[in-house]
């Protein structure tokens, strides 16, 4: 009934002049005291057609609406799928939506091709950045000393932030390396832990790791990721006491700190992207960034991650590996 109401409206001239048009005979009847059916009559059997051409022209409309409501569901770049032009103007329109969608795909194709050469670039970048830190790595292991047990572990940092930029650039690529398959658990942790071992040892914190004793279905490297960076945000925020790491039931993996915790206005948000809340504005190194990834890897690999925290006393993250199958490759 809107359509309809709609419909009037657009043709209010047409109906307007035709109005008109009777009034000016009824007026000239009247003038020369001639019957006044003389011209209601006529005026009403030109009703019958005018209605029936109307509806036409109006189911003819109501057609093309539907089919544009269905184009704007669909890409916008299929202009060759618009209704048949009805007059001049409809044809202007047209060609001007043509023009406007050929020179959106070509900003498109330019933001691709800039967005891919950027990828590319930072890509062989964070590679090549890898050799000297590679390097750096040998030498240090040939000295036992507080120094180089520091420098180790600054370098494990530098080595955590290339790979947090390679996985911010895949992250909305076209094409993921993501290989799903059946996991050790605790190898894959295990393997985050010894590259925090030195931290443990130089800052004298404690290590509580309860066998989880379980396989999992996800992606081993993608998920490293994720209790890597859950791990270093532990061992960022905690002064004393240490993290304990452990299984609940069915296949939930937990990673506990006794750190500074988080304030509770905050802990809604940390999944956002950027968002670092009181303790990351106290630490000037904080992005935003390594939780926000955690939460979208976890997304894509099926998996949720949430946060539980108490000011002063620490924080535990819990990563969901049960909730939905994953296909295998």
């Amino acid at each position: 009934m809107a359509l309809f109401f709609r419909y009037l409206k657009a043709r209010r001239r047409v109906l307007l002049a035709w109005g008109l048009f009777v009034l000016c005979f009824l007026i000239s009847f009247l003038l020369y005291h001639l019957p006044v059916g003389a011209v209601l009559y006529p005026a009403g059997l030109c009703l019958l057609p005018g209605g029936l051409l109307t509806a036409l022209d109006f189911r003819r409309v109501y057609r093309n609406h539907r089919r544009l409501l269905e184009l704007q569901a669909l890409s916008p770049n299929l202009t060759d799928d618009l209704p048949e032009p009805d007059g001049i103007g409809q044809e202007d329109y047209q060609a001007l939506i043509d023009l406007l969608c050929r020179r959106q795909q070509e900003a498109e194709t330019q933001l691709s091709a800039r967005f891919e050469d950027m990828v590319d670039y930072y890509t062989a970048w964070a590679h090549q950045i890898k050799t000297p830190i590679a390097s750096m790595r040998l030498h240090l292991q040939n000295e036992d000393s507080p120094l180089a047990r520091q420098l180790t572990g600054d370098l494990g940092r530098i080595e955590q932030y290339v790979e947090m930029a390679l996985v911010y650039l895949r992250l909305d690529a076209d094409s993921t390396d993501y290989v799903i398959g059946k996991y050790d658990l605790d190898a894959i942790v295990r393997g985050v832990v010894r590259r925090f071992a030195g931290e443990f040892i130089g800052r004298r914190l404690g290590l509580d790791y309860t066998p989880l004793e379980t396989t999992v279905l996800t992606d081993e490297k993608w998920l490293s990721f994720v209790v890597e960076q859950v791990l270093s945000n532990a061992l960022k925020y905690t002064r004393a006491g240490g993290v304990s790491i452990f299984l609940e039931k069915p296949k939930t993996l937990c990673i506990r700190d006794t750190g500074i915790g988080i304030a509770p206005e905050d802990l809604p948000r940390i999944f956002e992207k950027g968002y670092t809340g009181v303790n990351g504005r106290r630490d000037k190194r904080a992005s935003g960034l390594g939780l926000y990834l955690c939460r979208r890897i976890c997304q894509n690999l099926g998996h949720t991650i949430t946060a539980q925290s108490i000011p002063d006393e620490g924080t535990i993250i819990r990563v969901d590996l049960s909730r939905r199958e994953l296909r295998l490759e």
